[in-house]
Protein backbone atom coordinates (compact mmCIF):
# COMPACT_ATOMS: atom_id res chain seq x y z
CA UNK A 1 0.00 0.00 0.00
CA UNK A 2 1.23 3.28 -0.93
CA UNK A 3 3.03 5.48 2.19
CA UNK A 4 0.40 8.03 1.59
CA UNK A 5 -2.64 6.72 1.45
CA UNK A 6 -2.65 4.95 5.14
CA UNK A 7 -3.16 8.01 6.66
CA UNK A 8 -5.78 8.94 4.58
CA UNK A 9 -7.66 6.08 5.27
CA UNK A 10 -7.17 6.47 9.04
CA UNK A 11 -8.85 9.73 8.87
CA UNK A 12 -11.85 8.31 7.03
CA UNK A 13 -11.75 5.42 10.07
CA UNK A 14 -11.97 7.88 12.03
CA UNK A 15 -15.01 10.05 10.33
CA UNK A 16 -16.88 6.91 10.40
CA UNK A 17 -16.45 6.06 13.66
CA UNK A 18 -17.74 9.47 15.13
CA UNK A 19 -20.39 9.35 12.10
CA UNK A 20 -21.43 5.56 13.56
CA UNK A 21 -21.89 7.33 17.06
CA UNK A 22 -24.33 10.86 16.27
CA UNK A 23 -26.60 8.34 13.95
CA UNK A 24 -26.88 6.25 17.28
CA UNK A 25 -26.66 8.89 19.90
CA UNK A 26 -29.39 11.00 17.80
CA UNK A 27 -31.85 8.47 17.14
CA UNK A 28 -31.94 7.67 21.00
CA UNK A 29 -32.44 11.46 21.62
CA UNK A 30 -35.05 12.25 18.91
CA UNK A 31 -37.10 9.19 20.38
CA UNK A 32 -36.47 10.10 23.89
CA UNK A 33 -37.78 13.47 23.29
CA UNK A 34 -40.43 13.52 20.25
CA UNK A 35 -41.46 9.47 20.76
CA UNK A 36 -41.13 8.90 24.55
CA UNK A 37 -44.28 6.93 24.24
CA UNK A 38 -42.04 4.05 22.28
CA UNK A 39 -39.61 4.53 24.81
CA UNK A 40 -39.49 2.11 27.90
CA UNK A 41 -38.02 3.29 31.05
CA UNK A 42 -34.06 1.70 31.38
CA UNK A 43 -31.83 1.71 34.11
CA UNK A 44 -29.04 3.94 32.49
CA UNK A 45 -31.17 5.50 30.06
CA UNK A 46 -32.13 4.96 26.65
CA UNK A 47 -29.88 7.04 24.81
CA UNK A 48 -26.87 5.96 26.72
CA UNK A 49 -28.23 2.74 25.72
CA UNK A 50 -28.00 3.46 22.07
CA UNK A 51 -24.33 4.69 22.48
CA UNK A 52 -23.52 1.43 23.99
CA UNK A 53 -24.92 -0.01 20.95
CA UNK A 54 -23.24 2.15 18.53
CA UNK A 55 -19.97 0.81 20.20
CA UNK A 56 -20.91 -2.41 20.77
CA UNK A 57 -21.37 -2.62 16.72
CA UNK A 58 -17.92 -1.04 15.74
CA UNK A 59 -16.23 -3.80 17.61
CA UNK A 60 -18.49 -6.32 16.19
CA UNK A 61 -17.97 -5.07 12.24
CA UNK A 62 -14.01 -4.21 12.79
CA UNK A 63 -12.78 -7.67 14.45
CA UNK A 64 -15.30 -10.04 11.86
CA UNK A 65 -13.39 -8.37 9.01
CA UNK A 66 -9.82 -8.74 11.21
CA UNK A 67 -10.14 -12.29 11.98
CA UNK A 68 -10.98 -13.25 7.98
CA UNK A 69 -7.43 -13.95 7.66
CA UNK A 70 -6.66 -15.37 11.03
CA UNK A 71 -3.92 -13.00 11.52
CA UNK A 72 -3.60 -8.73 12.43
CA UNK A 73 -1.65 -6.69 10.47
CA UNK A 74 -0.05 -3.73 11.63
CA UNK A 75 -2.49 -1.32 9.69
CA UNK A 76 -4.83 -3.46 11.35
CA UNK A 77 -3.36 -3.03 14.88
CA UNK A 78 -3.00 0.77 14.11
CA UNK A 79 -6.79 0.84 13.31
CA UNK A 80 -7.65 -1.04 16.79
CA UNK A 81 -5.87 1.81 18.90
CA UNK A 82 -7.91 4.36 17.26
CA UNK A 83 -10.95 2.47 18.10
CA UNK A 84 -9.96 2.16 21.26
CA UNK A 85 -9.32 5.99 21.56
CA UNK A 86 -13.53 6.34 19.81
CA UNK A 87 -14.64 3.65 22.54
CA UNK A 88 -13.13 4.60 25.95
CA UNK A 89 -11.42 7.96 25.15
CA UNK A 90 -7.85 6.99 25.77
CA UNK A 91 -5.06 5.27 23.93
CA UNK A 92 -3.34 2.34 25.31
CA UNK A 93 0.16 1.19 26.13
CA UNK A 94 1.28 -2.02 23.74
CA UNK A 95 0.47 -4.93 26.73
CA UNK A 96 -2.67 -3.00 27.26
CA UNK A 97 -3.96 -2.92 23.61
CA UNK A 98 -3.04 -6.33 22.87
CA UNK A 99 -5.08 -7.52 25.57
CA UNK A 100 -8.18 -5.64 24.27
CA UNK A 101 -7.73 -6.37 20.91
CA UNK A 102 -8.06 -9.84 22.66
CA UNK A 103 -11.13 -9.40 24.81
CA UNK A 104 -12.73 -7.40 22.17
CA UNK A 105 -12.22 -10.76 19.87
CA UNK A 106 -13.79 -12.58 21.90
CA UNK A 107 -16.86 -10.63 22.96
CA UNK A 108 -17.34 -9.72 19.41
CA UNK A 109 -17.99 -13.21 18.74
CA UNK A 110 -20.78 -13.64 21.39
CA UNK A 111 -22.99 -11.12 19.77
CA UNK A 112 -25.76 -11.02 17.55
CA UNK A 113 -26.00 -8.84 14.82
CA UNK A 114 -29.80 -7.84 15.16
CA UNK A 115 -29.23 -7.12 18.77
CA UNK A 116 -26.76 -4.19 17.62
CA UNK A 117 -29.46 -3.24 14.92
CA UNK A 118 -32.31 -3.42 16.07
CA UNK A 119 -33.97 -0.55 17.17
CA UNK A 120 -33.59 0.35 13.94
CA UNK A 121 -36.13 -2.22 12.84
CA UNK A 122 -38.49 -1.68 15.93
CA UNK A 123 -38.65 1.78 16.55
CA UNK A 124 -40.55 3.13 13.47
CA UNK A 125 -39.44 6.27 13.45
CA UNK A 126 -35.72 5.34 12.93
CA UNK A 127 -36.77 3.13 10.19
CA UNK A 128 -36.06 6.49 8.05
CA UNK A 129 -31.83 6.08 9.18
CA UNK A 130 -31.78 2.37 8.08
CA UNK A 131 -29.89 3.71 4.69
CA UNK A 132 -27.36 5.48 6.83
CA UNK A 133 -26.84 3.35 8.68
CA UNK A 134 -26.36 0.53 5.93
CA UNK A 135 -23.77 3.15 4.72
CA UNK A 136 -21.80 3.40 7.52
CA UNK A 137 -21.14 0.12 8.33
CA UNK A 138 -20.97 -1.12 4.31
CA UNK A 139 -17.97 1.65 4.04
CA UNK A 140 -16.46 0.90 7.42
CA UNK A 141 -16.42 -2.74 6.42
CA UNK A 142 -14.69 -2.28 3.27
CA UNK A 143 -12.29 0.34 4.87
CA UNK A 144 -11.06 -2.34 7.38
CA UNK A 145 -11.03 -5.12 4.71
CA UNK A 146 -8.48 -2.99 2.99
CA UNK A 147 -6.55 -0.87 5.13
CA UNK A 148 -3.68 -3.96 4.50
CA UNK A 149 -3.61 -3.96 0.66
CA UNK A 150 -6.31 -6.04 -1.64
CA UNK A 151 -9.35 -8.05 -0.40
CA UNK A 152 -8.28 -11.43 0.16
CA UNK A 153 -10.93 -13.82 -0.62
CA UNK A 154 -11.96 -14.20 2.61
CA UNK A 155 -12.09 -10.94 3.64
CA UNK A 156 -15.06 -10.06 0.39
CA UNK A 157 -17.20 -13.15 1.78
CA UNK A 158 -17.14 -10.94 5.35
CA UNK A 159 -18.29 -8.19 3.82
CA UNK A 160 -20.62 -9.73 1.97
CA UNK A 161 -22.04 -11.53 4.90
CA UNK A 162 -22.07 -8.64 7.11
CA UNK A 163 -24.37 -6.65 4.17
CA UNK A 164 -26.28 -9.78 4.17
CA UNK A 165 -27.20 -9.43 7.93
CA UNK A 166 -28.12 -6.01 7.44
CA UNK A 167 -30.60 -6.95 4.61
CA UNK A 168 -31.92 -9.44 6.65
CA UNK A 169 -32.45 -8.18 10.00
CA UNK A 170 -33.61 -4.82 8.76
CA UNK A 171 -36.61 -6.10 6.98
CA UNK A 172 -36.33 -4.27 3.54
CA UNK A 173 -39.79 -3.21 2.31
CA UNK A 174 -40.11 -3.70 -2.05
CA UNK A 175 -40.55 -0.76 -3.69
CA UNK A 176 -43.59 1.07 -3.69
CA UNK A 177 -45.22 -1.78 -1.43
CA UNK A 178 -48.13 -0.17 0.47
CA UNK A 179 -47.19 1.29 3.80
CA UNK A 180 -48.42 -1.54 6.72
CA UNK A 181 -48.44 -1.41 10.23
CA UNK A 182 -46.23 -4.65 10.50
CA UNK A 183 -45.55 -4.91 14.06
CA UNK A 184 -48.57 -3.70 16.66
CA UNK A 185 -47.89 -0.77 19.00
CA UNK A 186 -47.41 -3.15 21.89
CA UNK A 187 -45.21 -5.39 20.25
CA UNK A 188 -42.74 -2.69 19.03
CA UNK A 189 -42.34 -1.33 22.96
CA UNK A 190 -42.42 -5.17 24.24
CA UNK A 191 -39.33 -5.74 21.08
CA UNK A 192 -37.42 -2.75 22.49
CA UNK A 193 -37.79 -3.96 26.72
CA UNK A 194 -36.54 -7.04 25.12
CA UNK A 195 -33.39 -4.97 23.88
CA UNK A 196 -32.71 -3.96 27.25
CA UNK A 197 -33.04 -7.26 28.28
CA UNK A 198 -30.17 -8.03 26.02
CA UNK A 199 -27.77 -4.88 27.39
CA UNK A 200 -25.97 -7.30 29.40
CA UNK A 201 -24.82 -9.01 26.55
CA UNK A 202 -22.83 -6.05 25.41
CA UNK A 203 -19.52 -5.49 25.70
CA UNK A 204 -17.95 -3.51 28.75
CA UNK A 205 -16.41 -0.84 26.03
CA UNK A 206 -16.50 1.83 28.87
CA UNK A 207 -13.45 3.20 29.81
CA UNK A 208 -12.32 5.72 32.48
CA UNK A 209 -13.50 8.53 30.65
CA UNK A 210 -17.55 6.78 29.97
CA UNK A 211 -19.12 9.37 31.58
CA UNK A 212 -17.48 11.69 29.28
CA UNK A 213 -19.01 10.38 26.54
CA UNK A 214 -22.49 9.65 28.14
CA UNK A 215 -21.98 13.99 28.89
CA UNK A 216 -20.94 14.63 25.64
CA UNK A 217 -24.43 12.57 24.01
CA UNK A 218 -26.73 15.10 25.54
CA UNK A 219 -25.40 17.69 23.02
CA UNK A 220 -29.30 16.82 21.13
CA UNK A 221 -31.35 19.06 24.03
CA UNK A 222 -30.72 22.01 22.11
CA UNK A 223 -33.85 23.67 23.78
CA UNK A 224 -32.07 23.82 27.08
CA UNK A 225 -29.13 26.19 25.58
CA UNK A 226 -31.50 28.55 23.42
CA UNK A 227 -34.30 30.95 23.36
CA UNK A 228 -37.40 30.47 22.56
CA UNK A 229 -36.95 32.61 19.41
CA UNK A 230 -34.06 30.44 18.30
CA UNK A 231 -35.88 27.96 18.57
CA UNK A 232 -39.22 29.12 16.56
CA UNK A 233 -36.71 30.21 13.80
CA UNK A 234 -34.59 26.82 14.11
CA UNK A 235 -38.54 24.62 13.35
CA UNK A 236 -39.35 27.09 10.97
CA UNK A 237 -35.92 27.05 8.71
CA UNK A 238 -36.40 23.27 9.39
CA UNK A 239 -39.85 23.57 7.68
CA UNK A 240 -38.43 25.44 4.98
CA UNK A 241 -36.04 23.03 3.93
CA UNK A 242 -38.43 20.30 3.34
CA UNK A 243 -38.93 19.93 -0.75
CA UNK A 244 -41.92 20.63 -1.58
CA UNK A 245 -45.21 21.12 0.21
CA UNK A 246 -45.03 24.93 -0.53
CA UNK A 247 -48.96 24.88 0.29
CA UNK A 248 -48.54 23.52 4.01
CA UNK A 249 -45.69 25.73 4.67
CA UNK A 250 -47.54 28.82 3.65
CA UNK A 251 -50.51 27.59 6.41
CA UNK A 252 -47.96 27.15 9.06
CA UNK A 253 -46.02 30.39 8.36
CA UNK A 254 -49.73 32.30 8.25
CA UNK A 255 -51.20 30.05 11.35
CA UNK A 256 -47.59 31.19 13.10
CA UNK A 257 -48.05 35.23 12.65
CA UNK A 258 -51.58 34.50 13.73
CA UNK A 259 -50.30 33.41 16.77
CA UNK A 260 -47.58 35.80 17.13
CA UNK A 261 -49.98 38.88 16.92
CA UNK A 262 -52.14 37.10 19.67
CA UNK A 263 -49.60 37.38 21.89
CA UNK A 264 -49.00 40.49 21.21
CA UNK A 265 -52.60 41.42 21.90
CA UNK A 266 -52.64 39.61 24.97
CA UNK A 267 -49.13 41.95 26.07
CA UNK A 268 -51.00 44.78 25.47
CA UNK A 269 -53.85 44.07 27.38
CA UNK A 270 -56.14 43.25 24.50
CA UNK A 271 -59.06 40.31 24.29
CA UNK A 272 -57.26 37.46 22.19
CA UNK A 273 -59.31 35.45 19.67
CA UNK A 274 -60.06 31.86 20.90
CA UNK A 275 -58.90 29.12 18.25
CA UNK A 276 -58.45 25.99 17.46
CA UNK A 277 -55.48 24.17 16.92
CA UNK A 278 -56.66 20.70 16.21
CA UNK A 279 -56.05 19.99 12.72
CA UNK A 280 -56.65 17.22 10.28
CA UNK A 281 -53.66 15.94 8.07
CA UNK A 282 -55.56 14.89 4.43
CA UNK A 283 -52.69 12.91 2.44
CA UNK A 284 -51.89 9.61 1.07
CA UNK A 285 -48.65 7.80 2.69
CA UNK A 286 -45.52 9.69 2.68
CA UNK A 287 -46.58 13.12 2.26
CA UNK A 288 -44.36 14.21 5.38
CA UNK A 289 -47.28 14.53 7.53
CA UNK A 290 -45.95 13.41 10.91
CA UNK A 291 -42.40 15.30 10.52
CA UNK A 292 -44.69 18.08 9.66
CA UNK A 293 -47.09 17.38 13.22
CA UNK A 294 -43.41 17.01 14.26
CA UNK A 295 -42.28 20.63 13.68
CA UNK A 296 -45.39 22.21 14.54
CA UNK A 297 -44.68 20.80 18.05
CA UNK A 298 -41.58 22.89 18.23
CA UNK A 299 -43.19 25.84 16.78
CA UNK A 300 -46.20 25.70 19.27
CA UNK A 301 -43.66 25.02 22.34
CA UNK A 302 -41.16 27.85 21.29
CA UNK A 303 -44.21 29.68 21.38
CA UNK A 304 -45.48 28.94 24.60
CA UNK A 305 -48.79 27.50 22.92
CA UNK A 306 -47.15 24.46 24.85
CA UNK A 307 -45.51 23.95 27.44
CA UNK A 308 -43.09 20.97 26.09
CA UNK A 309 -44.43 20.59 22.36
CA UNK A 310 -43.52 16.98 21.80
CA UNK A 311 -44.88 14.78 19.84
CA UNK A 312 -46.53 11.28 20.51
CA UNK A 313 -47.76 9.07 17.57
CA UNK A 314 -50.26 6.56 18.15
CA UNK A 315 -53.22 4.71 15.80
CA UNK A 316 -56.27 2.99 16.83
CA UNK A 317 -54.09 0.10 18.27
CA UNK A 318 -52.94 2.91 20.77
CA UNK A 319 -56.23 3.88 22.27
CA UNK A 320 -58.83 1.00 21.48
CA UNK A 321 -58.87 -1.85 24.01
CA UNK A 322 -60.45 -5.39 23.04
CA UNK A 323 -62.54 -5.81 26.17
CA UNK A 324 -65.47 -3.81 27.40
CA UNK A 325 -64.86 -0.77 29.84
CA UNK A 326 -60.95 -0.55 28.84
CA UNK A 327 -61.00 1.62 26.10
CA UNK A 328 -61.35 4.41 27.71
CA UNK A 329 -58.39 3.93 30.36
CA UNK A 330 -56.08 3.06 27.24
CA UNK A 331 -56.88 6.09 25.57
CA UNK A 332 -56.77 8.78 28.57
CA UNK A 333 -53.34 7.11 29.26
CA UNK A 334 -52.38 7.53 25.20
CA UNK A 335 -53.48 11.18 26.40
CA UNK A 336 -51.42 11.58 29.47
CA UNK A 337 -48.49 11.07 27.39
CA UNK A 338 -49.76 13.79 24.99
CA UNK A 339 -50.47 16.21 27.54
CA UNK A 340 -48.66 19.64 26.81
CA UNK A 341 -47.38 18.68 23.47
CA UNK A 342 -48.90 17.45 20.08
CA UNK A 343 -50.70 14.37 19.75
CA UNK A 344 -50.63 12.41 16.16
CA UNK A 345 -53.40 9.87 15.16
CA UNK A 346 -52.54 8.36 12.09
CA UNK A 347 -55.16 6.59 10.23
CA UNK A 348 -57.30 8.64 12.57
CA UNK A 349 -60.50 7.14 10.12
CA UNK A 350 -59.77 3.20 11.31
CA UNK A 351 -60.75 4.52 14.82
CA UNK A 352 -64.64 4.19 13.70
CA UNK A 353 -65.95 1.10 11.79
CA UNK A 354 -67.96 2.07 8.93
CA UNK A 355 -70.51 -0.53 10.47
CA UNK A 356 -72.32 1.12 14.05
CA UNK A 357 -71.50 -1.27 16.41
CA UNK A 358 -68.10 -0.51 16.41
CA UNK A 359 -68.64 0.23 20.63
CA UNK A 360 -65.15 0.73 21.05
CA UNK A 361 -63.69 3.20 18.49
CA UNK A 362 -66.94 5.34 19.44
CA UNK A 363 -65.58 5.33 23.05
CA UNK A 364 -62.13 6.25 22.41
CA UNK A 365 -63.56 8.98 20.22
CA UNK A 366 -65.76 9.97 23.11
CA UNK A 367 -62.41 10.24 25.20
CA UNK A 368 -60.43 12.47 23.24
CA UNK A 369 -63.54 15.12 22.89
CA UNK A 370 -63.64 14.95 26.18
CA UNK A 371 -60.03 15.22 26.90
CA UNK A 372 -59.97 18.19 24.34
CA UNK A 373 -62.20 20.07 25.91
CA UNK A 374 -60.99 19.20 29.54
CA UNK A 375 -57.27 20.11 28.64
CA UNK A 376 -58.11 22.62 25.94
CA UNK A 377 -55.13 24.69 27.02
CA UNK A 378 -52.44 21.78 27.09
CA UNK A 379 -53.14 19.63 24.17
CA UNK A 380 -53.46 19.58 20.62
CA UNK A 381 -54.35 16.57 18.74
CA UNK A 382 -53.81 16.08 14.68
CA UNK A 383 -55.93 13.36 13.21
CA UNK A 384 -54.15 11.59 9.88
CA UNK A 385 -54.82 10.07 7.06
CA UNK A 386 -56.33 9.31 3.22
CA UNK A 387 -58.20 12.43 2.91
CA UNK A 388 -61.63 10.48 1.59
CA UNK A 389 -61.50 8.25 4.49
CA UNK A 390 -60.74 11.34 7.08
CA UNK A 391 -64.15 13.19 5.64
CA UNK A 392 -66.29 10.42 6.44
CA UNK A 393 -64.94 10.00 9.96
CA UNK A 394 -65.71 14.10 10.50
CA UNK A 395 -69.00 13.22 9.26
CA UNK A 396 -69.30 10.39 11.74
CA UNK A 397 -69.53 12.85 14.60
CA UNK A 398 -70.60 16.32 14.85
CA UNK A 399 -67.94 17.00 17.92
CA UNK A 400 -65.21 15.49 15.81
CA UNK A 401 -66.24 18.34 12.77
CA UNK A 402 -66.71 21.08 14.77
CA UNK A 403 -63.49 20.64 17.00
CA UNK A 404 -61.11 19.57 13.53
CA UNK A 405 -61.88 22.65 11.75
CA UNK A 406 -58.47 23.46 10.83
CA UNK A 407 -57.26 21.21 7.38
CA UNK A 408 -54.22 21.13 5.71
CA UNK A 409 -53.94 18.36 2.54
CA UNK A 410 -50.75 17.10 2.02
CA UNK A 411 -50.76 16.49 -2.30
CA UNK A 412 -48.79 13.74 -3.88
CA UNK A 413 -44.60 14.70 -4.28
CA UNK A 414 -43.85 15.15 -8.34
CA UNK A 415 -41.07 12.89 -9.66
CA UNK A 416 -39.14 15.65 -9.73
CA UNK A 417 -39.65 16.51 -5.76
CA UNK A 418 -39.22 12.41 -5.30
CA UNK A 419 -35.90 12.71 -7.04
CA UNK A 420 -34.73 15.52 -5.03
CA UNK A 421 -35.60 13.54 -2.01
CA UNK A 422 -33.40 10.76 -3.56
CA UNK A 423 -30.62 12.82 -4.56
CA UNK A 424 -30.99 14.63 -0.33
CA UNK A 425 -30.48 10.99 0.78
CA UNK A 426 -27.39 10.10 -1.42
CA UNK A 427 -25.81 13.94 -0.97
CA UNK A 428 -26.20 13.17 3.32
CA UNK A 429 -24.64 9.98 2.83
CA UNK A 430 -21.88 10.83 0.37
CA UNK A 431 -22.89 9.15 -2.35
CA UNK A 432 -22.69 10.51 -6.03
CA UNK A 433 -24.44 10.36 -9.37
CA UNK A 434 -23.40 10.21 -12.95
CA UNK A 435 -26.00 12.01 -15.10
CA UNK A 436 -27.39 8.47 -16.46
CA UNK A 437 -27.75 7.12 -13.13
CA UNK A 438 -30.31 10.34 -12.49
CA UNK A 439 -31.96 9.90 -15.58
CA UNK A 440 -32.54 6.41 -15.03
CA UNK A 441 -34.13 7.78 -11.05
CA UNK A 442 -36.04 10.56 -13.14
CA UNK A 443 -37.70 7.99 -15.47
CA UNK A 444 -38.33 5.45 -13.20
CA UNK A 445 -39.70 7.66 -10.24
CA UNK A 446 -41.86 9.42 -13.66
CA UNK A 447 -43.92 6.21 -14.73
CA UNK A 448 -44.41 5.41 -10.77
CA UNK A 449 -45.45 8.74 -10.43
CA UNK A 450 -47.40 8.79 -13.57
CA UNK A 451 -49.57 5.13 -12.92
CA UNK A 452 -49.79 6.15 -8.78
CA UNK A 453 -52.96 5.01 -6.80
CA UNK A 454 -53.51 5.98 -3.31
CA UNK A 455 -51.13 3.59 -2.20
CA UNK A 456 -48.46 5.15 -3.86
CA UNK A 457 -45.23 5.21 -1.32
CA UNK A 458 -44.16 9.28 -1.66
CA UNK A 459 -41.28 9.72 0.53
CA UNK A 460 -41.58 6.53 1.33
CA UNK A 461 -40.58 5.21 -2.80
CA UNK A 462 -37.77 7.67 -2.74
CA UNK A 463 -36.37 6.43 0.72
CA UNK A 464 -37.08 2.65 -0.63
CA UNK A 465 -35.17 3.06 -3.77
CA UNK A 466 -32.53 4.67 -2.20
CA UNK A 467 -32.12 1.70 0.43
CA UNK A 468 -32.40 -0.70 -2.48
CA UNK A 469 -29.75 0.66 -4.55
CA UNK A 470 -26.84 0.62 -2.13
CA UNK A 471 -27.34 -3.01 -1.41
CA UNK A 472 -27.31 -3.29 -5.06
CA UNK A 473 -24.55 -1.22 -5.33
CA UNK A 474 -22.75 -3.29 -2.31
CA UNK A 475 -23.41 -6.37 -3.99
CA UNK A 476 -21.49 -5.62 -7.41
CA UNK A 477 -18.82 -3.96 -5.70
CA UNK A 478 -18.36 -6.25 -3.25
CA UNK A 479 -15.88 -9.29 -5.08
CA UNK A 480 -13.53 -6.38 -6.29
CA UNK A 481 -10.11 -6.46 -4.38
CA UNK A 482 -9.02 -3.00 -4.58
CA UNK A 483 -11.65 -1.00 -4.26
CA UNK A 484 -11.23 3.02 -4.52
CA UNK A 485 -13.10 5.69 -3.10
CA UNK A 486 -14.69 6.59 -6.02
CA UNK A 487 -16.34 3.01 -6.66
CA UNK A 488 -17.70 2.95 -3.04
CA UNK A 489 -18.97 6.02 -3.25
CA UNK A 490 -20.31 6.27 -6.72
CA UNK A 491 -23.66 4.92 -7.90
CA UNK A 492 -23.71 3.67 -11.31
CA UNK A 493 -27.28 3.22 -13.56
CA UNK A 494 -27.19 -0.83 -12.83
CA UNK A 495 -27.69 0.39 -8.84
CA UNK A 496 -31.16 1.73 -9.98
CA UNK A 497 -34.14 -0.97 -10.15
CA UNK A 498 -37.18 -0.28 -9.88
CA UNK A 499 -39.18 -3.73 -9.85
CA UNK A 500 -42.57 -2.25 -10.73
CA UNK A 501 -41.52 0.05 -14.06
CA UNK A 502 -41.68 -2.07 -17.49
CA UNK A 503 -37.92 -2.23 -19.35
CA UNK A 504 -39.14 -0.58 -21.87
CA UNK A 505 -39.49 3.01 -20.17
CA UNK A 506 -35.47 2.50 -20.03
CA UNK A 507 -34.70 1.52 -23.57
CA UNK A 508 -33.76 4.49 -25.02
CA UNK A 509 -31.50 6.04 -22.03
CA UNK A 510 -28.66 4.13 -23.21
CA UNK A 511 -28.60 5.93 -26.67
CA UNK A 512 -29.86 9.57 -24.59
CA UNK A 513 -32.63 9.94 -27.67
CA UNK A 514 -36.01 11.59 -26.74
CA UNK A 515 -34.99 11.91 -23.27
CA UNK A 516 -34.61 16.03 -22.29
CA UNK A 517 -34.84 17.59 -19.23
CA UNK A 518 -36.34 21.11 -18.44
CA UNK A 519 -33.81 23.24 -16.14
CA UNK A 520 -35.04 26.38 -14.75
CA UNK A 521 -32.77 29.15 -13.09
CA UNK A 522 -32.79 29.63 -9.52
CA UNK A 523 -32.28 33.28 -9.77
CA UNK A 524 -34.25 34.72 -12.77
CA UNK A 525 -36.36 31.97 -13.53
CA UNK A 526 -35.30 31.53 -17.26
CA UNK A 527 -35.95 28.06 -18.04
CA UNK A 528 -34.30 25.66 -20.89
CA UNK A 529 -34.67 22.25 -22.40
CA UNK A 530 -31.39 20.31 -22.03
CA UNK A 531 -30.12 16.86 -22.77
CA UNK A 532 -29.48 14.43 -19.56
CA UNK A 533 -25.58 14.72 -19.86
CA UNK A 534 -26.11 18.59 -18.17
CA UNK A 535 -27.77 16.54 -15.07
CA UNK A 536 -25.55 17.23 -11.82
CA UNK A 537 -23.57 19.68 -13.36
CA UNK A 538 -23.02 23.27 -12.47
CA UNK A 539 -24.10 25.42 -15.43
CA UNK A 540 -24.48 29.28 -15.82
CA UNK A 541 -28.08 31.03 -16.95
CA UNK A 542 -27.90 32.25 -20.21
CA UNK A 543 -29.81 34.84 -19.27
CA UNK A 544 -29.08 36.18 -15.72
CA UNK A 545 -25.49 34.44 -16.11
CA UNK A 546 -26.06 32.74 -12.36
CA UNK A 547 -24.33 30.03 -11.68
CA UNK A 548 -25.98 27.00 -10.22
CA UNK A 549 -26.10 23.37 -10.01
CA UNK A 550 -28.47 21.35 -12.06
CA UNK A 551 -28.76 18.39 -9.69
CA UNK A 552 -32.30 17.04 -11.11
CA UNK A 553 -34.48 19.12 -13.76
CA UNK A 554 -37.78 18.07 -15.01
CA UNK A 555 -38.65 15.39 -17.41
CA UNK A 556 -39.61 16.55 -20.60
CA UNK A 557 -40.30 13.42 -22.54
CA UNK A 558 -41.15 9.98 -20.83
CA UNK A 559 -42.59 6.18 -21.53
CA UNK A 560 -46.26 7.87 -21.46
CA UNK A 561 -45.58 10.18 -24.55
Amino acid sequence: MPALEFPDLLTKFRRLLDECRRLYVSSGELCLHEHPDLVPQCEHGFVALMDDLHRALLVKVFVTICEADRRWSKNERSLAEELIVHLWGRSLEEDQLKQAVQDMSARAMSLKWYALVRPFDQIAPLRDRVGELETIVTRLAHLVARVDGPLAKSEMACVKMIQDELQIHLRPIPIDEPDQHEVAFEARVEAVKEMIRDQDTLPDTHGPEADDVAAESALADRSRHSSPEEQLEEALDDLERLIGLENIKHEVRTLTNFLKVQSHRERAGLPATDVSLHMVFGGNPGTGKTTVARILGRVFGAMGVLQKGHLVETDRSGLVAGYAGQTSLKANQKIDESLDGVMFIDEAYSLVSSQSEDTFGHEAVQALLKRMEDDRERLVIILAGYPAEMQTLLGSNPGLSSRFSRKLEFLDYSALELARIFGRMCDKNHYTLRPLTRAKVMLGLDHLHQHRDHHFGNGRTARNLFEHCIRRMANRIAEIADLSVEQLTTLEPEDIEFTNVPPDVFENLETHESIRFHMSCPECQHGKDVPLKYLGRSVRCPKCRHEFASDWAELLVSDGD
